[in-house]
């Protein structure tokens, strides 16, 4: 235990002025919340300081990387009831549904097909991008057994985009009222923006531009796309077992097995456990503020561990994926919306 107490002591300092330089209206408004400033501040610290640190600190900071990461996403689980599912409708769910699946497909197509990437970047691009941003790069890294650049990469290129789109949505919005391209209401163009915008943050921050009626569905939509987290993650543990097996038994080996994640097992069991009892309000908004804590702990970990080296390495091609997979939220997730408004009405 002791040999962990320099990390984690490192990685809650981090996270401490992450929460308390994200509760700033600035960030808030810009949509910076916690978890990217933590692995900015982590980042910043990693390529400066960090090298005359990383002995005494490394026990820590894996051990934040991994059981930390895994019990805020299973905390996660409080900011969600079935509800919610109700709250969208069935288009909703289905928007989200086709969103998230034709994302993530296209990215990994794409990403190792087209720019030439290994396949674990180009999944965590996709699980970013078509799920709910870093937290769901973070939560798919040890379902893919990537490396801690490999997550870092994709980290920054979600947050990027996500970042844009915090300033090209409520444009969208008004151009639309011109275009007519989709439903003109702010209620439409809630569930537009909570299923194509990355980060929970960031579609507060876009939707909140627009109206307070387009942030309340905005949110609701988000949160269906965030609950989808742990069915994808057993499903693509199972695909990527079948495909590993595939390849295994070509050259004479025997079965690859499954990486169950169990910590989505637990986080759709607290979802349940918040949508079927009647939790005290204070309990659920002090875990809530834990699970802040944890996530931004590992996020912090993530970035202390993270070299501008492998970063470099990585080159343009990331970038690329991120820029085709955020025109395609935009452009296709629009067209997504549309086609789901025009089959259930």
């Amino acid at each position: 235990m002791a040999a962990l107490l320099p990390g984690l002591a490192l990685s809650g300092v981090i996270a401490a002025t992450a929460i308390f330089l994200g509760s700033f209206n600035w960030a808030e408004s810009h949509g910076f919340g916690a978890l990217t400033i933590a692995i900015v501040l982590g980042v910043a610290i990693g390529n400066t300081a960090f090298a005359r640190l990383a002995a005494p600190c490394d026990a820590g900071l894996a051990f934040s990387r991994q059981y930390l990461l895994r019990l805020g996403v299973v905390l996660y689980g409080l900011r969600l009831t079935f509800r919610d599912l109700g709250d969208v409708g069935v288009a909703g769910i289905l928007i989200d549904t086709c969103v998230l699946c034709s994302t993530f497909a296209l990215a990994t197509l794409l990403g190792v097909r087209v720019f030439k990437l290994d396949r674990n970047t180009a999944m965590l691009i996709g699980a970013g991008s078509s799920i709910c941003g870093a937290a769901a790069v973070m939560a798919t890294g040890p379902v893919v057994r990537a490396r801690a650049e490999q997550i870092a990469v994709a980290v920054a290129t979600v947050v990027l985009f996500g970042t844009l789109s915090i300033f090209l949505y409520p444009l969208l919005y008004h151009l639309n009222l011109e275009w007519g391209l989709l439903d003109t209401s702010p209620a439409a163009f809630g569930i537009y923006a909570g299923s194509t915008i990355h980060e929970v943050a960031q579609v507060v921050a876009a939707a909140r531009a627009v109206t307070q009626e387009a942030a309340n569905t905005a949110v609701i939509a988000k949160m269906v796309r965030v609950m989808m987290l742990a069915p994808f993650l057993i499903l693509l543990s199972a695909w990527l077992a079948r495909t590993t097996s595939c390849d295994v038994q070509e050259r004479g080996a025997g079965r690859a097995r499954i990486v169950i994640p169990w910590f989505a097992f637990a986080f759709i069991g607290v979802v349940a456990l918040h949508s079927l009892f009647a939790l005290p309000p204070s309990a659920v908004a002090y875990a809530i503020n834990v699970d802040t804590w944890l996530l931004a702990m590992a996020m912090a970990s993530l970035g202390v561990g993270t070299r501008f080296s492998a970063l470099l390495r990585a080159g343009i091609r990331p970038m690329l994926l991120g820029a085709t997979i955020f025109a395609w939220l935009v452009v296709g997730g629009m067209a997504i919306n549309k086609l789901g408004a025009l089959l259930l009405t």
